[in-house]
């Protein structure tokens, strides 16, 4: 291999891996494709979901035979106090279409299957085979990687870095700083085993629909955080997340907020009786697009998590995976087709495309709300769930109270936890945020 000089190595058969060495190899480029597990998937026993749109842009025909769990008809929003939760739901049987929006997936099957259309498609896939360093020539342009099997050079024109959110090849070479904690969070799930007609009854599906509920509040006692459960076929999917910097400076164990999620009162019925059988963390970019690195250089590009390409507020992640992944392999099939060289100034061509993608768009509309929800945990996390949730008890408990009274008392109770001036600041804040 090492006499072989490639179009492109990709390191990484992750979301973003694996769309960008498909969309190189079936335009006929000669890729090679490393991954440091057994298999692709191997190291993700979670669920997650998957948005079609993105993944028809690049396999059309997916749904003829990808391992998919359910499409999602329903989503709900939940803000929780220890006891209680309020929120909204929207279903629609629209969702029922025939070529699904989203759906439920397990990561272990889904990338095995993508793998092999990668595979299909012409590119060499080498498992348990982790990159060690990337090479440069005199100039200090990137030429290829060496490997831990042999220490040997493999050549290639362009380096894909597609390795996750830790980044370490790209970091060792000094091509990104390492991610700050206050960027990353750690997300703990468990994968629960219940019979399909269980799961239907109990969130009211049929026919393969699936539901998500997404919810945020006490539960991440204190920190910036959400918790989550996806619904697959014979599985619940749940977890919770929290910023590494407060997992630091909180001491507090993640598993016991996984823990206290599974027991609160509005969650224990949805997965009473199950049989967990995995368990897992996992690292998920944070930073949103004031934390995204350089994304080019001369012989390199940088993909997926490892960009920090996550939407925490609409908690999407594979599909900005994916699109940056196919922009970067269409990029550097462009650049190759003209016969450009693999420079810094042809591969601009992938971040402006980038650009012009919703993924920079959707992260530069929210670049300041991480640093909002990070220094302003305490309210949105713990006391506003707690304030809404007594306002909302209040108004539905009927009692001898005059409801005007009701209501001059739940004002105070916000007035006092925040001040009008509080109130006022908050609001404005994460509406500029939203914004």
């Amino acid at each position: 291999m090492t006499e072989e000089n490639f179009d492109a190595i990709v390191i990484g058969a992750g979301m973003a891996g694996n769309a960008a060495a498909y969309t190189m190899a079936s335009r006929g480029l000669k890729v090679l494709q490393l991954e440091r597990g057994e298999y692709p998937g191997s190291k993700n026993v979670q669920g997650a979901i998957l948005y079609s749109n993105m993944l028809e842009k690049i396999i059309p025909d997916f749904r003829d035979d990808a391992p998919l769990e359910r499409h999602l008809v329903e989503q709900r929003f939940w803000m929780m106090d220890n006891t209680s939760h309020m929120g909204m739901q929207y279903r629609s049987d629209d969702f029922n279409e025939s070529r699904h929006n989203r759906y439920t997936i397990i990561r272990a099957q889904f990338d095995k299957w993508f793998s092999r259309k990668v595979r299909d498609a012409g590119a060499v896939v080498l498992c348990e085979t982790t990159a060690t360093e990337l090479a440069r020539d005199t100039d200090g342009r990137v030429i290829g990687v060496r490997t831990d099997r042999t220490g040997d050079l493999i050549l290639a024109d362009v380096v894909v870095l597609a390795e996750g959110v830790s980044g370490l090849l790209g970091t060792r070479a000094g091509l990104r700083e390492t991610p700050k904690p206050e960027h990353l969070a750690l997300a703990v799930k468990e994968m629960h085993f219940l019979p399909e007609e269980v799961i239907d009854q109990r969130f009211g599906l049929s026919a393969n629909e699936g539901c998500v509920i997404e919810a945020a509040g006490t539960i991440s006692r204190d920190m910036a955080g959400l918790a989550f459960l996806y619904t697959n076929k014979e599985s619940i999917s749940i977890g919770i997340g929290c910023l590494v910097s407060d997992f630091a400076s909180t001491r507090q164990p993640p598993y016991e907020l996984l823990e206290g999620f599974k027991n609160h009162p509005s969650i224990r019925p949805l997965i009473a009786g199950s049989e967990v059988k995995e368990y897992a963390a996992h690292l998920i970019p944070e930073g949103g697009y004031n934390a995204i690195p350089q994304l080019f250089g001369n012989g390199w590009v940088v993909v997926g998590d490892a960009a920090q390409l996550n939407n925490a507020v609409h908690r999407e992640g594979s599909n900005l995976a994916m699109t940056s992944g196919r922009l970067a392999g269409e990029a550097i099939h462009q650049v190759k087709k003209r016969q450009g060289q693999m420079t810094k100034e042809n591969l601009a061509l992938y971040k402006s495309m980038l650009d012009k993608s919703f993924v920079i768009k959707d992260l530069r509309k929210y670049k300041d709300m991480p640093a909002l929800l990070h220094t302003n945990s305490r309210n949105f996390f713990m006391t506003y769930p707690q304030l809404l949730s007594q306002a909302a008890q209040n108004f539905i408990r009927v009692d001898s109270t005059p409801k005007i009274d009701k209501e001059r008392a739940a004002t105070a109770t916000f007035i006092k936890a925040r001040s009008r001036w509080g109130l006022v600041s908050d609001a404005v804040r994460f509406a500029f945020a939203w914004r």
